[in-house]
């Protein structure tokens, strides 16, 4: 009898495979990390090959584990990395380069060439999205420029939802989900294709493009664990959050810390344009139904943390942060600007680089620790202020990802942008919005029924004003900025 929904998170730094019970209750997990590559200043890539057996790894360990067969999985939620490529063989599904992960900036010039050339704005108006190496669209053109054209024509392109549909279904489906599709800057989000007109832009008239579905849907079927088990849902990772945190209201957003930030505020039926560099974008499509939102991103949050542990050594782990920021002097005026690999919104600041300022001689770890929790928080007040700006009111914030679990960040940042924030007891939003969205599509559950299942672990108030570190941070880093 199937009892369980399995999801699969592909994430920038891990794969992992998690087991729920037929009410959405997190059973079991599986983990495997990711190498990084690094090949030169700027450019990060993943091995294609690498993510796939670790997904292969998680799923077939997680069913070991808990003894199950493919009969006793209802379905599988898929979700995973936004704007990252992958080229791969359409008859051998051998990947033909690594991938080009969405933290990559090699294409900062051609940026820059499109910007002269005035194209930037029908990009906006028709994508939501602003010119910029984030998005898959000049990831993809730089991809099939390196290949070369006879190497291409028997080349898929596409995110990491469709290469790992196409590989888990034996080349049976190429397929994405909305919420990828609105991310690379080829998919108009005004009546919901692809568009032709960028296509020529970019110059990838070309290639074959994956068949957009909506998230709760007929992805097709796996067989490679035993026998048939369905696809049900797919989202991108932080459209998942946004359903895992039951943000289906129009006014009701999240934020989630996990390798970068993502702030998102869903905006209903309204499509809002952004005069303070925000992402317009889709939220999510239910059956017809089509949920925009407004999404802030910024690309250093969890990962500044992991640069401490690893590059640094100032951390043994990422929970070490907390006990460190907590014993720093109180008084300290060191700030980081996290810009190692540019800056999101609402900057858009590609070639910035990142730095500490403020040192002294009783600067010492603790205190580059708490600078580096502020700097989280204050990069959340600026897209919080930004929003605000856009006409969103913003009375609560929801929080989830693996900083959330950082009860004194969570504490900076309720002190930061002085609202409520809520944490849920399932902090793994991405992977329940999988879950749920697998529910969804494979008929197990209603939306109304998957609001039942969320819970609330922890509220913080705002205790205290960080407004005048807010603004010296602030001031250094137009500083730099304008440099």
């Amino acid at each position: 009898m199937n009892n369980y929904f399995l999801s699969i998170d592909q994430g920038t730094t891990s794969s992992r495979a998690i087991l729920y019970d037929d009410h959405i209750n997190q059973v079991d997990f599986v983990q495997k990390e990711l190498e990084q590559h690094y090949p030169s200043i700027g450019l990060v890539e993943h091995d294609a090959n690498e993510i796939w057996d670790s997904v292969l790894y998680c799923v077939e360990e997680l069913m070991k584990r808990n003894s199950l067969s493919h009969k006793d999985i209802i379905s599988i939620g898929i979700t995973n990395q936004r704007e990252t490529v992958v080229a791969w063989d359409k008859t051998s599904g051998k990947p033909a380069h690594r991938a080009l992960v969405w933290q990559d900036r090699r294409t900062s010039d051609y940026c820059a060439d499109l910007r002269e050339q005035g194209i930037e704005t029908e990009i906006r108006q028709k994508t939501g999205l602003l010119l910029d190496p984030y998005f898959s669209a000049t990831k993809i053109k730089w991809l099939k420029d390196s290949l070369g054209e006879k190497e291409i024509s028997n080349l898929l392109f596409g995110t990491i939802d469709s290469y790992l549909i196409w590989k888990l279904t034996n080349g049976k489906k190429f397929v994405t989900d909305i919420t990828n599709a609105s991310r690379t800057s080829l998919f108009n989000i005004n009546n919901c294709d692809w568009d032709q007109d960028l296509l020529k832009v970019f110059g990838l008239g070309s290639i074959a493009l994956a068949e957009v579905k909506a998230n709760a849907d007929n992805y097709g079927e796996t067989t490679l664990f035993g026998g048939s088990i369905k696809i049900s849902g797919v989202a991108g990772d932080q459209q998942a959050a946004l359903i895992g945190q039951n943000c289906f209201e129009k006014g009701s957003i999240k934020s989630t810390y996990g390798t970068g930030c993502f702030l998102i505020l869903n905006t209903g039926e309204e499509l809002i344009r952004s005069k303070n560099k925000l992402l317009t974008t889709i939220g999510y499509k239910l059956d017809s139904e089509v949920c925009y939102a407004l999404e802030g991103s910024i690309f250093m949050a969890g990962s500044l943390i992991q640069w401490l542990r690893d590059q640094m050594g100032i951390l043994e782990s990422a929970e070490d942060s907390e006990r460190k920021a907590l014993d720093a002097d109180p008084e300290s005026r060191v700030f980081v600007i996290p810009a190692m690999t540019g800056l999101g919104a609402p900057h858009w600041e590609s070639d910035a680089k990142g730095a500490i300022f403020g040192l002294t001689m009783g600067s010492g770890q603790n205190e580059i620790s708490l600078a580096a929790l502020e700097a989280v928080a204050f990069q959340s007040k600026e897209l919080i202020n930004a929003m605000e700006a856009d006409g969103g009111k913003i009375t609560s914030l929801k929080i989830d990802g693996g900083m959330s679990k950082n009860n004194y960040f969570a504490q900076i940042l309720a002190n930061t942008i002085k609202i409520d924030i809520c944490r849920p007891k399932n902090i793994e939003t991405t992977a329940l919005g999988a879950a749920y969205l697998a529910a969804l599509g494979s008929g197990f559950a209603t939306k109304s029924e998957i609001t039942n299942f969320w819970q609330s672990d922890k509220e913080f108030e705002p205790k205290e004003s960080l407004n005048k570190k807010f603004d010296e941070w602030q001031g250094i880093l137009k500083g730099l900025i304008e440099q």
